[in-house]
């Protein structure tokens, strides 16, 4: 019987002149059973189409006609060379012809050694030696003549094809997996024969993004040596595959091919391991036999020479050394179209090879895998647990919990979900139970191998350190704490980022994947299983408070953390200060809500941090030595004064009947740089500043009670940043901040500095005439004297240190009139922040800042224009009221490329660049000039429910979508489909410009169109391209784009040739352009009427960049070609990609899809956002999606998809 593949597909490029895609040569003795039916089933499930004769018993000497047949009609062979193989006269006989067709028809042939080496049949020894001379014997006692004469032919051609296939380049089965040799045997078929990848890959949940990136970005052709991607993110994050997924799935469009797996665990296994993967790479994509040298570097060479010669698919899975991707890739460059994928853990790997030299410098994009959205996570972690989409009935809050711990990971979710698989709720709530104290040691040992390569012993101690306490805490107050330990944290925190064991949050937060931290926690607990005090860290706050409690701190604790509100019982119970004498190597402290009693002076005094939040006594404790201290954080203490000078520590010193251990000449805190005190509510002076002259940070936000900040803090030289927010009673203070010298960033937010109130004015220095000595000032009238003051005196309230670089303001209150007059002084201000407060307009004072660079206004309700921000500013975040239409912003001309963020959706304008605005509110003057004649818009539908029809200003160009299913009947020239060519009639009257309108179907649901209108003048060899982005939920109905272009003589007049064609970019959804239409538009005979449209259309024409204006930023590299696109404001150049575009509108879309977008940020605001933003040149870096990790977009590619949880949160 024989047996052939039924499955086939309209996909299959198979020809009438190939019945088959493959012919199985095989000896049924060996491999039927095994090896030949598993490589089977994977042939017909990959859509080739595959013939296999499934007769167990030979019948007859003479091939059977059908198997000719077959080998003929296939177009390529694979051979499973098994021991038995030449004992079999068929098998010999299919050998034969294999190879004649491959000698004369291009036959593809894949030999198979499976458990035998090439000189078996070569040299005819072993199995295939003995079967030989089986044939050769029944040949000799052969009687009849004529078969004898025929099995003569027979042995000859039998003996030149087994040498004849040994010399062919095979694989061997030979110490291989194989599932990974049949996965490979599939590939090379597939690739070879051009036969594409059957629609049944494995099921990849939750990476659909992922999936398009990097589909997209192989799809994308250049011009470079090279595109180089590299996919790189945490341990068990589906680096490997996503890889594979994709090289299934694109591998057949490229000739050669090949996917080098698991290479750090080859490398470690094996010493051979590398040259081994060096010899697989060389022979996949050369097609030749085996290399047969025995040196990394000559198998280098070798490579070099294929890869600059031939365009290649090739994907280097889990890299972790430089020396990998040397011998690998070489230096020397690659063919043009070459396309490479690396799989590492360590991001920095890619750019720091060889191969990255100034010669070569091939495109390099990097692509950060995040995890899985909770979406996603539910999915896998029920695929895998209950097989099917969602949570079964009961497990829903077990779920949640679980795709909570396991924060998006994969494989945590799926070694979860499977050791769940059947089990009821009692086991689920005991397993979740059991991760609370120790993870899982299949996901934590993926996750380990990142830290055992970190490359320093000072990296691991970096990494433990941070999981153990510093998770969600200030980069720079950590950094310096822990170069105070000695830690290396620059170049460490770096190592940490590139291998995904950190990575920097909002506001310079280091954070750290769940699981990550519970496998840096549990490498410390591998130190003691049982001791807690034989550990080098205590976090856990149970541990560290039996220690304590018990008196069994050792010098073996370097750091311990302890907050009394964490503890289920003995939250009240008093601990002794002596408890920590025995810790002489402690250098971290936290403990929070602690009431100590005892003396303070045997701490530990090789303390770098110390943390006692909610601290019970009103004062420091003067026998507190710490030296050696760099961050002190009390905040939320029952502090009423702060001062560690001499002087207040002997008079508290005797309040308390103790010597005190201080000396006049010794310094307390000589090395402290960071002071937090925030939320301290009593507290009301801060002094002895002489004590630590090494204050770098001031935190004092909070401190509703303060009023007095002693001058010594002049004496603090280094101090850079001091925050005072929603400190109610700034006024005296800010006299002492505004001495500083050295200050570069001041935070004053909430301090209600619009207000004034009386008690800011006590003790302030008034001009001579309103001076005490002249008026008598008491606090009653002191009201009425301030009302009395001229505004331009209020700056001696506020008085500003002149070398601020930043500068916060946020919710004080403040208007145009309680403005301050002058900031004149602030000459070096870089960052100004005015968001939440009542200014209607820019201040004057703040145009004059002649170093500004970022500027953010946002949520302030009363705010109707920004007109002519500093020519310096970079970047602009703003946002109009609710209520606020005519919303303005103006720049000027002069005005270099700028960052533009805003809150709010498109209805405002932007002088000179884009005016948005409703329909209805368009004055019916304008519509006429244009030509928009019998168009009711108040009754027209719009694409969006609930929304209205807007009209767009931008290039000279306006345009408006509504919903419709005809052209306006003023529109006589029409064509169906996408394009329209016509000549420009002769008419006496001036031609002013054109309305162009086309209507599209659009499917229901959430649609993009990237559409862009394509004007070529082939009479004057001008084009104009107008790209105009159309997003909105369709309804099924068709929508209709009406556009009007002013032009003028030198753009188009009588005679010109014109063809108008739509390049049609959906990004989600299907549209189809069913037709378009044109009309042209002269002005009036009546010079009146002329004249009233100049004034009703002047306006428009007096922007700078439109057409007939300056359009020169936006020409491309075509002579007479202009892109118009409204990115180009905002410093970028030239668009060429938009492979990153598209899919970064279809994320959004996604997100909203699949978890609901509240209605305070729909997807058309999430969308309009997008397009208000201004990449920036120098650092290609996106900022208003927030959270973190950072998220990149430059040049139209997406450098990492954007954080779920920070897209809706109402961020810039």
């Amino acid at each position: 019987m024989v047996v052939i593949s039924e499955e086939s597909s309209s996909s299959s490029t198979s020809t009438h002149d190939h019945t088959y895609d493959v012919f199985l040569s095989f000896r049924g003795f060996d491999t039927r059973h095994n090896f030949t039916d598993h490589l089977y089933k994977t042939l017909i499930e990959t859509n080739l189409k595959t013939f296999l004769d499934d007769e167990e018993i030979e019948t007859g000497e003479d091939l059977k006609p059908e198997l000719e047949t077959a080998i003929k009609a296939s177009r390529a062979s694979v051979i499973v060379l098994s021991k038995n193989y030449a004992s079999s006269t068929w098998c010999l006989d299919e050998l034969v012809l294999i190879l004649k067709q491959h000698r004369t028809s291009n036959h593809i042939v894949v030999p198979i050694f499976y458990h035998v080496e090439p000189t078996d049949l070569r040299k005819q020894q072993s199995n295939f030696g003995e079967a030989m001379a089986r044939h050769k014997q029944r040949m000799e006692t052969e009687t009849n003549a004529e078969r004898r004469n025929i099995w003569v032919k027979k042995m000859e051609l039998w003996n030149k094809a087994l040498t004849e296939v040994a010399d062919l380049k095979g694989k061997s089965a030979k110490g291989r997996k194989e599932t990974e040799l049949i996965e490979e045997i599939v590939t090379e078929i597939r690739r070879r024969s051009g036969v594409p990848l059957k629609l049944t890959l494995p099921l990849l949940i939750g990476m659909d993004y992922d999936i398009e990136f990097v589909s997209s970005w192989l799809r994308d052709g250049s011009s470079h040596a090279a595109d180089i991607l590299t996919i790189w993110g945490m341990g068990g994050i589906g680096k490997t595959s996503l890889a594979k997924y994709v090289f299934r799935l694109h591998g057949h469009e490229f000739q050669r091919s090949t996917f080098i797996a698991d290479i750090s665990s080859r490398c470690a296994e094996k010493s051979e391991g590398l040259l081994e993967m060096q010899k697989q790479l060389s022979g996949d994509i050369s097609r030749t036999s085996s290399i047969k040298v025995h040196d990394e570097s000559v198998c280098t060479s070798q490579i070099e020479n294929v890869l600059a010669l031939k365009k290649v698919f090739l994907v280097l899975d889990d890299v972790d050394s430089l020396k990998q991707l040397d011998a690998l890739l070489g230096n020397k460059g690659f063919h043009p179209g070459t396309k490479v994928i690396i799989t590492t853990k360590d991001a920095s790997l890619t750019e720091r090879c060889e191969l990255f030299n100034p010669i070569v410098q091939p495109k390099h994009t990097k692509h950060l895998l995040e995890g899985l959205d909770e979406f996603g996570s539910l999915n896998l972690l029920s695929f895998h647990a209950f097989k099917c989409k969602g949570p079964e009935e009961g497990y829903e809050e077990l779920s949640e919990t679980l795709v909570k711990y396991c924060e998006g990971h994969p494989l945590a979710l799926e070694v979860l979900g499977r050791s769940l698989r059947n089990r009821d709720v009692v086991e689920w709530e005991d397993r979740i139970e059991r991760l609370k104290e120790e993870p899982d040691s299949r996901i934590k040992n993926v996750l380990q191998m990142s830290f055992d390569s970190l490359p320093s012993t000072d990296d691991k101690e970096l990494f433990k350190h941070i999981a153990c306490f510093f998770v969600g805490e200030d980069r720079e107050s950590t950094e310096a704490i822990l170069k105070a330990c000695r830690i290396r944290t620059v170049l460490g925190i770096k190592n940490l980022i590139d291998r995904c064991l950190l990575w920097i949050g909002g506001d310079n937060k280091l954070m750290m994947h769940q699981l990550l931290q519970e496998m840096g926690r549990d490498v410390v607990r591998q130190e003691s299983l049982e001791k807690p005090w034989k550990r080098s860290r205590l976090w856990c706050h149970e541990d560290s408070f039996k220690v304590l409690k018990q008196k069994k701190g050792t010098g073996k604790i370097k750091g311990l953390a302890l907050d009394m509100r964490m503890l289920e019982k003995d939250k009240l119970f008093d601990l002794k200060t002596d408890a920590l004498s025995k810790m002489d190597n402690l250098l971290l402290l936290q403990l929070n809500y602690v009431q100590l009693n005892g003396s303070y002076k045997n701490f530990p005094e090789g303390l770098r941090w110390l943390c006692m939040h909610g601290f019970p006594l009103e004062y420091m404790p003067p026998d507190l030595q710490l030296e050696n201290l760099v961050v002190l954080d009390m905040s939320y203490s029952r502090l009423e004064s702060f001062d560690m000078s001499y002087d207040t520590l002997q008079r508290l010193g005797k309040r308390q009947k103790s010597s005190g251990s201080c000396s006049k000449d010794k310094r307390l805190l000589r090395s402290l740089k960071v002071l937090n005190l925030s939320s301290c509510e009593r507290l009301r002076s801060l002094g002895g500043f002489s004590e630590f002259p090494a204050l770098e940070r001031l935190l004092l936000s909070y401190c509703i009670s303060l009023i007095e900040v002693c001058e010594s803090i002049e004496q603090c030289d280094g101090l850079e940043l001091i925050d005072l927010s929603y400190c109610n009673k700034v006024g005296k203070v800010l006299r002492t901040i505004g001495k500083l010298k050295k200050v570069k960033i001041l935070k004053l937010d909430g301090c209600n500095l619009g207000e004034f109130p009386v008690d800011m004015w006590d003790d302030v220095e008034l001009p001579e005439m309103l001076n005490g000595n002249n008026i008598g000032i008491n606090s009653q009238t002191s009201s009425i004297i301030v009302e009395a003051i001229p505004r331009a005196l209020w700056t001696f309230v506020i008085n500003l240190p002149s070398s601020l670089v930043c500068l916060s303001l946020k919710d004080n209150n403040l208007t145009n009139k309680s403005f301050p007059k002058d900031l004149s002084s602030l000459s070096i201000l870089k960052e100004l922040n005015l968001d939440g407060n009542c200014i209607i307009s820019l201040p004057n004072c703040v145009r004059s800042l002649p170093r500004l660079e970022k500027l953010s206004i946002q949520k302030c309700r009363s705010l109707k224009t920004l007109e002519h921000p500093p020519r310096t500013l970079k970047e602009l975040i703003f946002g109009f009221g609710d209520d606020n239409k005519e919303g303005k912003v103006v720049f000027d001309r002069e005005m270099s490329p700028i960052m533009l963020t805003t809150d709010r959706p498109l209805r405002f304008c932007i002088e000179g660049m884009l005016k948005v605005e409703d329909m209805e509110d368009v004055k019916e003057e304008v519509l006429r000039s244009l030509g928009w004649t019998n168009l009711d818009f108040p009754k027209i539908q719009p694409t969006k429910t609930g929304s209205k029809v807007q009209m767009t200003y931008e290039f000279g160009i306006f345009s408006t979508v509504y919903r419709g299913q005809e052209i306006p009947n003023w529109i006589s020239d029409r064509r169906e489909g996408s394009s329209i060519s016509f000549t420009i009639p002769s008419s006496p009257n001036n031609l002013t410009g054109f309305n162009f309108c086309y209507v599209f179907m659009a499917t229901k649901g959430y649609i993009c169109v990237w559409d862009e209108i394509k004007i070529n003048n082939i009479t004057k060899k001008r084009t104009w391209i107008y790209n105009f982005p159309v997003y909105f939920e369709a309804t099924g109905e068709d929508v209709i784009l009406l556009s009007h272009w002013m032009f003028g003589k030198n753009e188009i007049e009588d005679g010109d040739q014109l063809t108008i064609s739509i390049l049609d970019n959906n990004v989600f959804g299907i549209s189809k352009i069913r037709e378009c239409g044109i009309s042209l538009v002269y002005d009036d005979d009546d010079g009146k009427n002329k004249m009233e449209e100049e004034d009703v259309l002047g306006y428009y024409k007096s922007w700078n960049h439109i057409i007939g204006g300056d359009l020169s930023p936006f020409q491309t590299t075509t002579p007479g070609e202009y892109y118009l696109h409204r990115w180009h404001f905002f410093g970028i150049n030239s668009i060429v990609n938009y492979v990153g575009m598209l899919l970064c509108v279809k994320l959004v879309l996604m997100v909203s899809t699949n978890f609901g977008v509240p209605t305070r940020s729909n997807p058309m605001d999430i969308f309009i956002g997008i397009l208000c933003l201004e990449l920036s040149p120098k650092t290609s870096e996106c900022s208003w999606w927030g959270g973190a990790p950072k998220q990149y977009i430059y040049k139209g590619n997406i450098k990492s998809k954007v954080t779920k949880r920070s897209i809706f949160a109402g961020e810039s």
